[in-house]
């Protein structure tokens, strides 16, 4: 079926990667790139461009008209360690974002809409190992808050509107075709850069920090895969627990040294440290698994093999 989709965000750290993505599955002509701001040469030469800023309803509901849009992927967000500095801001834009998203599916102007949520939704109190679907929550940091509200306002719309929403707890991502923009797991990309680089990277997190990851190609697979099931399938319309691996940065160093033994890492922790003490370790997503048979491939071997090839040519 012919559908016309809608990236807002589209040259952030996922956003570029499922632009690409999406226009290699679907045509470029039908998928529609949108940005506060024009993202690189290889991203605006691969199809339509908008500028858009996500919290302006009326600019946002003429692109939609205008591009016959079917399908929204709402990937526009202040990140965690970004938003801490600037709270009100991170909240105008997370949250405003969405419910101009969530209002036009309301009013039946677009169909389906995917959101991004995070594992940040999880705070101090929720256990920390194996972190189920439904637990404890109680986040800590602006950008979780912001992420939690989401959830609940996500599947208020389902349940009171019969709005199609789908989302992902995202864990931390690796990726080495686009750098992160202010998370607290930042530090697992700038890692693979800095070793071929400098031969050497301090961390912003202590060598035992454990906390879950994923590498890039993992994730983009597991948003399309949720985005293409069966609206039945579709159980939970908050967000879906989402797990691949979890690791320290002593591990990820660990893995490095293997290919390029001289590599030295030292560690200084700052404030995104208490960020991540707030965060599981690791996460349990059965319910994805069942729901839409939901699978990782990549583990940190395959992870850094792929980012230190691919960064290196």
């Amino acid at each position: 079926m012919h559908k016309n989709i809608l990236i807002i965000g589209a040259c952030g750290q996922i956003g570029t990667e499922l632009t690409f993505t999406l226009r290699a599955n679907y045509g470029s002509e039908v998928v529609i790139a949108s940005d506060i701001r024009e993202g690189n040469e290889s991203l605006m030469a691969s199809g339509p461009f908008e500028l858009l800023d996500a919290t302006d309803y009326d600019a946002l509901e003429e692109i939609v008209a205008y591009w016959e849009i079917d399908e929204v992927y709402l990937m526009a967000a202040m990140l965690s360690a970004t938003a801490e500095k600037f709270p009100m801001r991170a909240w105008n834009l997370n949250m405003n974002s969405l419910f101009n998203v969530l209002n036009l599916a309301k009013e039946k102007k677009i169909s389906k809409i995917f959101w991004p949520s995070s594992i940040a939704v999880f705070g101090p109190n929720t256990p920390r190992e194996n972190t189920a679907q439904n637990t404890i929550m109680e986040p800590s940091t602006v950008y979780g808050i912001s992420k939690q509200s989401g959830e609940r306002w996500c599947e208020y719309y389902h349940n009171k509107f019969d709005v199609d929403i789908r989302s992902i707890r995202y864990p931390g991502l690796i990726s080495w075709k686009t750098m992160p923009g202010g998370g607290t797991t930042d530090y697992a990309v700038e890692i693979y850069h800095k070793a071929l680089s400098d031969g050497a990277y301090t961390c912003f997190l202590n060598e035992s920090t454990s906390l879950p990851m994923m590498f890039m190609d993992d994730a983009i697979r597991a948003t399309l895969e949720l985005m293409e099931s069966d609206a039945e399938k579709i159980k939970v319309r908050s967000a879906y627990n989402l797990s691949a691996m979890s690791l320290t940065p002593a591990e990820i160093a660990a893995s490095i040294q293997e290919r390029i033994p001289s590599f030295e890492m030292s560690y200084a922790p700052d404030f995104r440290q208490a960020i991540a003490d707030s965060w599981p370790s690791s996460i349990d997503d059965s319910r994805a698994q069942k729901d839409w048979n939901w699978k990782a491939e990549f583990d940190l071997e395959k992870t850094t093999k792929e980012m230190l090839a691919n960064l290196k040519s």
